[in-house]
């Protein structure tokens, strides 16, 4: 029973990260197809983490009533048609309204794995949460260097997407249909007495610790190529390794980070990827060049590797109410930022320029810093 969960856990994280991240890939393309400018894209933009704020207070009732399962089942699907969609229906209207779908679907299984993943740690006893998000950056690194080089060959991004649909839909039937139940986490609250997941003043104390590494990984995947278009001259599919360059780093990170964890701890782990993060996000905003950019992207990714990963696993740990309660409630308060973040990147990119708006992601990565020794255990009554 414990090798099954686990491998097809770890699998699913990587089936996710494909069926979410080939449609960031072609956001400066479909940008283009419908002629919108960085500010009407960064209004655009705000339907995905609308789409996802809705759901989310009612996304632990949703979980514990059909079961991690039977979201990812019915809702992984849908978000891979709506991303596909966009390619057809090119209007800003018709695009928020894609991106809102795509981010009920989103914010369902992203809370649904975490929660199973979490649930295969409980049962196993092995640290697990960490290596499934750096599965899941690898399948979002292979789904952007799959979209480089289609943007580099001149695929149309219709061609890409609708082509991934189908597949994306076969690897979810064939890994989560077989998955045996994993029984939910103990905990000792009252599961009839709140079912709505209100953060709590645990939870806030992590979001203000992850806030920085969400923020920084949104811009970048929504950003990021637009960054390297129009700062510099090259080539569409050397601005397309922008995403790449983060997301490889990123996956190295998470994927060795569960040993660094165990051996010096989640704080001091979370204090030194932090400060490789600020030193990657100054490099990026003062780059002379495209290269150096790309340099800036990698080392972001390297110091946010674990830190939402980190923050997730807190909340799922913290034991005072069901974990897919504490997992949606973090990640609620992160969508309601969220909200404002495409949009005010977009107004700022358009007023100041796009580097001094990733520059305002550096105050959060201080704050990331400062905030990390609430992922200290608390010690046993």
């Amino acid at each position: 029973m414990t090798s099954i969960p686990r491998w097809r856990i770890v699998a699913l994280f990587f089936v996710h990260a494909l069926a979410v991240g080939a449609l960031h890939t072609r956001i400066p393309d479909i940008q283009l197809m419908i002629g919108l400018s960085e500010a009407q894209l960064g209004l655009v933009l705000m339907g995905q983490p609308l789409g996802a704020l809705m759901m989310f207070i009612f996304a632990s009732r949703i979980i514990e009533r059909f079961g991690p399962r039977a979201v990812i089942l019915v809702l992984l699907p849908l978000v891979t048609v709506a991303a596909a969609m966009a390619t057809l229906l090119l209007s800003p209207v018709a695009l928020f309204i894609l991106l809102a779908i795509n981010g009920v679907g989103f914010s369902l299984t992203n809370i649904a794995i975490n929660v199973e993943a979490d649930r295969v740690e409980a049962a196993t006893g092995a640290r697990i949460m960490n290596t499934c998000h750096g599965v899941w950056s690898l399948g979002f690194l292979l789904t952007s260097l799959i979209g480089a080089a289609l943007r580099g060959f001149d695929i149309a991004p219709a061609t890409h997407l609708w082509l991934l649909t189908p597949l994306v839909i076969a690897l979810v039937m064939a890994i989560v249909v077989p998955m045996p139940v994993v029984p939910a986490r103990p905990h000792a609250g009252d599961a009839n007495r709140r079912k709505l997941a209100w953060p709590t003043l645990a939870t806030l104390g992590l979001v203000a610790f992850g806030l920085g590494a969400a923020l920084s990984e949104g811009a970048s995947r929504a950003w990021s190529i637009i960054y390297l278009r129009d700062n510099f001259d090259v080539a569409a599919w050397v601005e397309s390794m922008a995403l790449p360059a983060l997301l490889a780093t990123m996956t190295i990170g998470r994927l060795m980070a569960d040993r660094w964890i165990d051996r010096f701890g989640p704080v001091p782990v979370a204090r030194v990827l932090a400060s490789i993060a600020i030193a990657g996000m100054l490099l990026l905003v003062l780059s002379p060049s495209a290269w150096t950019a790309l340099a800036g992207f990698g080392l972001v990714g390297l110091g946010i590797c674990v830190l939402y990963p980190l923050t997730l696993s807190a909340a799922a740990r913290l034991g005072d109410r069901p974990a897919s309660q504490n997992v949606a409630a973090t990640t609620l308060v992160f969508q309601l930022v969220n909200l404002g973040a495409p949009a005010l990147i977009g107004a700022v990119a358009q007023g100041m320029g796009i580097r001094f708006a990733f520059a305002l992601l550096l105050p959060m990565l201080v704050l990331t810093w400062l905030m990390a020794g609430k992922l200290a255990p608390k010690p046993s009554a």
